[in-house]
């Protein structure tokens, strides 16, 4: 009989005395504990058991889970008599950030307080006996969400020297999602203030601490060593490419496949494949979503789980503000190619803005992205650059995103039809209707609040394009911005049947008032620009006859658009 799938069980404790489906990853332990790594970093994607992980760490080294071992009877762990003497020999100090999603610095700050606090209440017993001298006494209760920021910076690292005295040794500190609070700073506009009081903090406790054994901490990004860990020289990052702990996050595909057994799923390993599968770790390249196995599991139906799970506002909000060339890179995306991007592991969030960089980087480390190869490349300069191949990770994300972008215009979603039905019925006056109200409800859906996108409507018309991709994939593959002819066409959409549907060719175009004083000019320069760099023979190439192919213009002015053709 199969095992309870347990949702959202993230205490190793309970999973295991309710006997919840688990894999083993408790290897994990003496991997991390023989790379003798002062400070570990472990980024991974969201759901990947990084809490669970470690949870499972925080009971086997803590002293109040002394004489648990049977909570690890069984186990990969368990196997090896040396890591049996080590179980429950060390305080721990466990704090989790996962929580920490405030919209303002002051809030944020003081949920940090908060937290410090009650991992001090959960020792308060120091008081109550005579080991703390009257001064220890004071500073420990002076701990409080309104204490000082130099209080804030010292509170682990004092705490870390009371248990470490108590217990005769040195402590283990575990800090799960490190960076949650981080990427709403950058989300709401307080970075600054953030990065400094993080970096105050982790720099006592983690570097000039001298009552820490180790530590670990998790999280989705390895935040760059500029922003909170410019002290912090004694930091193992383990990132995404890393080849250390490949397969303690997530589940391999072996993992998948018996599980799938186990719940007499077998035959649909090749679909289960296709939607979760896809993860790259370091050289492993079979691993899964665990997120989306596990509610699979639970209830044997496919579907957007690990998508659906969370928050995806930071990966939509970098595509819908990006650049034209963002956009076009992830037109490649959604229609199942690759892209070819230098990747920077440590993420500038301040740069996010403005770096292209930076968001291949970071919807990488997130997930969204998986390797398919890496190639080093020379630069003009003479220095060397490594060149990542990516592509989406798997069927599930490209769902995923799918309906974010249709959510971009939500708030005019029957225009928005009314407009592709109008389009695909060559009813121009439909068109311009329809399309103006789209325009102008959505322009603003595309600023960054520095380039407005009424100003820069490429912008705008890459995100529509995005939109025209997720709605009519299923009878166009539409492209833009390729060769064809003697130029590069904006947006074409070609027909999966030639025989029901035509061919369409989209040219878009800014009016410039000193050659064309009407926005009718506009529109016919734009589709004169289609006849004469022959953008048609793309098309007529594949069989589609000229009178099957339909040409318009889309001249802009401010928030103002004409169609024409």
């Amino acid at each position: 009989m199969p095992r309870t799938v347990g949702i959202g069980q993230q205490d190793f404790e309970t999973i295991r005395r309710e006997n919840c489906f688990y894999v083993d990853k408790t290897s994990f332990i003496q991997e991390w504990w023989e790379q003798k790594d002062s400070v570990t970093l472990i980024a991974r994607p969201r759901r990947f058991g990084k809490t669970l992980t470690m949870s499972m760490a925080e009971k086997f080294f803590s002293v109040d889970y002394v004489g648990r071992g049977d909570l690890f009877e069984g186990l990969n762990i368990w196997k090896n008599a040396q890591y049996r003497e080590l179980q429950g020999t060390y305080p721990v100090i466990m704090i989790s950030f996962a929580d920490v999603k405030e919209t303002s610095f002051d809030q944020t700050r003081k949920a940090i307080c908060r937290i410090i606090k009650n991992i001090y209440n959960q020792y308060d017993f120091l008081l109550q006996e005579d080991f703390l001298n009257e001064s220890e006494k004071q500073d420990f209760r002076s701990i409080s969400v309104d204490m000082e920021d130099y209080q804030v910076s010292f509170s682990l690292k004092m705490l870390s020297g009371y248990l470490s005295r108590y217990y005769g040794k040195k402590v283990i500190i575990l800090l799960d999602e490190y960076d949650t609070p981080m990427q709403e700073a950058y989300v709401n506009g307080y970075w600054e203030e953030m990065t400094s009081f993080i970096r105050s903090l982790f720099n006592a406790t983690f570097k000039t601490n001298p009552y820490l054994e180790c530590a670990l901490m998790t999280g989705i990004t390895r935040i760059s060593k500029e922003s909170i860990f410019s002290d912090l020289n004694n930091l193992q990052a383990v990132t995404t490419t890393s080849e250390v702990y490949e397969d303690s996050f997530g589940f391999t595909e072996q993992e998948v496949f018996d599980a799938l057994e186990e719940f007499g799923l077998s035959e649909q390993r090749a679909d289960v494949k296709s939607w979760y599968d896809g993860f790259t770790f370091g050289k492993r390249t079979d691993i899964y979503n665990p997120w989306s196995i596990i509610n699979y599991l639970k209830a044997k139906k496919l579907g957007t789980y690990w998508a659906n799970s969370s928050s995806n506002t930071l990966a939509g909000k970098l595509v819908q503000e990006g650049d034209k060339k963002i956009k076009q890179e992830f037109e490649k995306l959604l229609c199942g190619e690759s892209i070819h991007a230098a990747i920077d592991e440590q993420i500038v969030y301040n740069q996010l803005d403005r770096d292209e960089q930076a968001v291949w980087s970071l919807l990488l480390a997130s997930g969204y992205l998986r390797v398919k190869s890496i190639e080093t490349r020379t630069q003009a300069y003479g220095d060397w650059v490594q060149v990542y191949e990516l592509c989406l990770t798997n069927l599930e994300v490209r769902i995923m995103f799918g309906n974010m972008i249709r959510k971009w215009f939500g708030r005019v979603s029957y225009v928005y039809n009314d407009f592709i039905k109008a389009l695909l019925t060559d009813d121009i006056k439909a068109m311009n209707v329809y399309m103006n109200k789209v325009a102008f409800a959505t322009f603003s859906y595309f600023d960054t609040g520095k380039n407005p996108s009424w100003q820069e409507p490429e912008r705008f018309y890459h995100g529509f394009v995005l939109g025209l991709m997720v709605d009519l994939a299923d009878r166009y593959t539409l492209t833009s911005n390729r060769e064809s002819g003697f130029g590069r066409y904006d947006v074409m959409l070609e027909p999966r049947d030639p025989k029901k549907e035509d061919g369409i060719i989209i040219e878009f175009k800014v009016q410039d008032t000193d050659e064309e004083p009407e926005l009718t000019d506009t529109v016919r320069a734009a589709v004169r620009q289609i006849e004469e760099k022959r953008y048609a023979s793309v098309l007529t190439e594949k069989g589609i006859p000229k009178d099957r192919i339909r040409k318009y213009g889309f001249a802009f002015c401010g928030k103002t658009v004409l169609i024409g053709r």
